[in-house]
């Protein structure tokens, strides 16, 4: 990559999964999310790449910066986002990928500002079309040999009868829809800096209210087959970076798990609070998970 001495830098904290955090769980309610896992701050240099954004591609970093201005006038209004935003995301996803097909898994809105104005008890919560807060650690959604049985059963639910697609890759479309500067940005691992072999199982538990931590820490059936993201340790090799000032008519793609193992397979991501916008606005935004296949 041409240039990476150059670009603007800050130095900000990254949270990590901290050494021998065993029991390692990720309880998530209406507008609020808890692990059970111990964390632990480390000081980073992450690299702006907003001068420098024709330079990132999916196949090597993992991530890439592109424009798209979408329909959507309220990212609030939930109906609007159901009926406008899908077309709009298969379509910007199968672009930038240069997949066949596209399933769509679901929408997200967080936020680093009010949460209380806009939370709303709910009985039977999925943690799909709902508000949180940013997710603050170091992770990838999907462990790979969960992403391979997912995709799978995706793909079989999606296209029955379809031939057999011969890779796959899971991913989010994210976008920021608050003013720029934001307050807590996203922070993006170079996938390139991965090894194969990081990243700590930590199981997804939905649930309508937040338990005890005894409860939290127990005997939990539900984790056995729960979705399972991988969370990271501090590894001085990983290059983080983010894009300065983004505004709602940009979006970053970026991969939970790639099947092709020639290419880079994952990014580790986090929100972070960027100290060099002391007037920031609150984080505003919306991330869409997709299965793109490839014939």
């Amino acid at each position: 990559m041409n240039d990476i001495q150059e670009v603007r830098s800050i130095e900000a904290e990254i949270s990590y999964l901290a050494p021998g955090s065993h029991i390692n769980r990720r309880f998530v309610a209406p507008g609020e999310e808890v692990n059970t896992g111990a964390y632990e701050k480390h000081r980073a240099k992450i690299r702006d790449g907003r001068s420098i954004k024709d330079q990132f591609s999916l196949d090597t970093q993992g991530f890439v910066l592109a424009d798209h201005k979408s329909a959507i006038t309220d990212f609030y209004d939930s109906e609007q986002i159901d009926a406008v935003y899908p077309g709009e995301v298969t379509e910007v996803v199968k672009q930038l990928t240069g997949a066949d097909q596209v399933a769509l898994r679901g929408w997200m809105v967080r936020t680093s500002g009010d949460l209380e104005k806009r939370q709303r008890k709910v009985v039977g919560y999925t943690h799909q079309g709902g508000i949180q807060p940013p997710a603050s650690d170091a992770h990838v959604d999907y462990m790979p040999e969960r992403a391979a049985i997912m995709a799978d059963t995706v793909y079989k639910e999606s296209f029955p009868g379809e031939r057999p697609y011969s890779r796959f890759i899971a991913s989010s479309l994210w976008r920021t829809f608050s003013e720029p500067p934001q307050d807590w940005p996203l922070a993006l691992c170079d996938g390139s800096t991965v090894g194969a072999d990081e990243g700590t199982p930590n199981a997804l538990i939905i649930v309508d209210e937040i338990p005890d931590r005894e409860s939290m820490l127990g005997d939990r059936p539900e984790a056995e087959t729960a979705i399972t993201a991988a969370v990271f340790r501090h590894n001085p090799k990983h290059r983080w970076w983010y894009f300065s000032n983004m505004n709602r008519d940009e979006v970053v793609l970026l991969k939970f798990h790639d099947s092709d193992e020639i290419r880079t397979m994952r990014v580790p991501h986090t929100a972070f609070h960027d100290p060099g916008f002391p007037d920031a606005n609150a984080r505003e935004s919306i991330e869409f998970r997709t299965f793109a296949y490839f014939q």
